[in-house]
């Protein structure tokens, strides 16, 4: 076979997305408080963007036909009126990075030069390490100290054993030596005797139970620190942990030689202690929620509105407008840029626009849905699935995914994220739907009305469930309990 180069036709088609749609898509993605960052770079970067002021009028149909400039240079484009007022020195513009009297530094909102700063959080080292310092130790035991701290982990426990710690410290030592040339001579390496003394000392640090190698070290260290040496309590985490958690009240009491009833007693003072005592300190800040939907009832008429007060309005700038249709001043890469921002201003005021009417169709469509939820309570909740509110608009599934996720909504029953409206469903003996949400609430009440000496097991729940109409499997029912955090009937039994 002959080799050598050949050219050849194919005739095919290829889909390719758009960047702008890429970029319209993350927009429809984005939370409130993203949006509102995206938006604020867009006009520090785009000269033809502006702010519309709040005593400023929205741009009319004449003003918004006058913005619509073409790219194509074969559309001719009127020519600007003359007026000494908007007489700028265009090159002084350019040079000062697209800034003038008239422009984007008049329109900037006084209010936003100062940018919210999260207050500095107070960690659990931190914390432990101030108390360290106001002990009488030497620099030998603060070295120590400071090693164990390191060692501890958020929950406040003790994340590695004695020797592990003895051996990182004393790595410290004998590098710190070899640096000092002294590494032949006889290195004052830490013992374990130091390391269980310094163990004490850190497990009386506040808050009480830091430092505890496990559960029932912690649970222990908190009762010594309330003066409960001594009591049932105790003697129940110290000596029956098993059967404590596996609340085997009668086999406790039997072996102590008290009633069941006092066994109860204590464990119920056990339980309100913390399993995680380092979590009071651990510095993890609140997440503060803005809804990017408000749900309000007028006149008995649920409305829905966009949260959206905060969010710069957009314009296109009359001055750069200007600019782009003076054709003679600007050719070449200037007029390829010039054509480029205009279009991206353009485009991206429709896309905020087609933003807030996708996200208002899937609200409406929620509220419609869920009325009796608004009306009544979270047992009225129906199932829910994207793909039904895609069907119901008109729009993909995955549009309708991207316009709830992390989104959330004020409604007159709280603050509540848009995923919550939405969840599977069991039917009732009647043809109607319910949510799996509403059951979750309805077994969770029952369970709080239940009587706690004879409480309620997975299949009598069940029965009440198939009484009102209500057919569900008791493996399903123990599931739904799993998840509510709910124990079974024998852990949650009464004396």
């Amino acid at each position: 076979m002959k080799g050598g180069l050949s050219q050849s036709l194919r005739l095919g088609q290829e889909l390719k997305i758009n960047p702008r749609l890429y970029q319209a898509m993350d927009m429809l993605y984005m939370p409130l408080l993203d949006l509102q960052q995206h938006l604020k770079q867009e006009l520090l970067t785009n000269p033809f963007l502006d702010m519309l002021e709040d005593d400023e009028e929205e741009p009319g149909a004449d003003e918004e036909a006058e913005t619509e400039l073409e790219a194509s240079p074969e559309v001719a484009v009127e020519e600007p009126n003359t007026n000494t007022d908007d007489e700028t020195n265009w090159e002084e513009i350019l040079l000062d990075g697209f800034e003038s009297p008239g422009g984007m530094s008049e329109q900037r909102d006084d209010r936003e030069q100062y940018e919210a700063v999260s207050v500095g959080a107070h960690h659990l080292d931190d914390y432990l390490l101030e108390q360290i310092k106001l002990l009488d130790l030497n620099p030998r035991q603060l070295l120590l100290a400071e090693e164990f701290i390191g060692n501890i982990n958020d929950d406040g426990y003790l994340a590695a054993s004695l020797s592990e710690i003895l051996e990182g410290i004393n790595d410290v030592v004998a590098k710190a030596a070899e640096r000092a040339g002294r590494d032949d001579e006889k290195l004052p390496f830490y013992t374990m005797a130091e390391a269980e003394e310094m163990l004490a000392i850190i497990q009386r640090l506040d808050p009480p139970g830091t430092g505890a190698r496990d559960l029932r070290e912690c649970l222990l260290l908190q009762l010594q620190d309330a003066g409960q040496s001594g009591t049932l309590a105790e003697r129940l985490v110290r000596d029956f942990f098993q059967e404590l958690i596996a609340h085997r009240w009668s086999d406790v009491a039997r072996k102590v030689g008290v009633t069941t009833v006092e066994v109860q007693r204590a464990a119920d003072d056990i339980a309100k202690l913390s399993p995680k005592p380092g979590l009071a300190q651990s510095g993890k800040q609140d997440n503060y929620v803005v809804p990017d939907m408000v749900v309000e009832k007028i006149d008995g008429e649920y409305m829905v509105f966009v949260n959206d007060g905060n969010l710069p309005r957009l314009k296109l700038s009359r001055v750069y407008q200007d600019i782009a249709r003076d054709k003679k001043k600007f050719e070449g890469e200037n007029k390829e840029f010039i054509t480029n921002k205009l279009n991206a201003a353009q485009w991206l005021i429709q896309a905020i626009e087609q933003r807030r009417h996708t996200m208002l169709k899937v609200m409406h469509f929620i509220v419609d849905r869920q009325r009796e939820f608004f009306e009544k309570g979270v047992q009225f909740l129906k199932p829910l699935t994207l793909r039904e509110v895609a069907d119901a608009i008109g729009m993909h599934e995955s549009t309708v995914s991207r316009v709830t996720n992390e989104k959330y909504a004020q409604t007159p029953r709280g603050v509540l994220p848009l995923k919550f409206f939405f969840s599977s469903g069991l039917s009732t003996v009647d043809g109607e739907d319910v949510s799996a949400r509403g059951i979750k609430d309805t077994i969770s009440k029952l369970v709080n009305d239940e009587d706690p000496k004879n409480p309620l097991t997975d299949q009598a729940i069940v029965e009440i469930l198939e009484r009102d109409g209500i057919q569900i499997a008791r493996r399903t029912v123990a599931k739904y309990r799993e998840q509510l955090g709910v124990l079974s009937a024998r852990m949650r039994k009464r004396i």
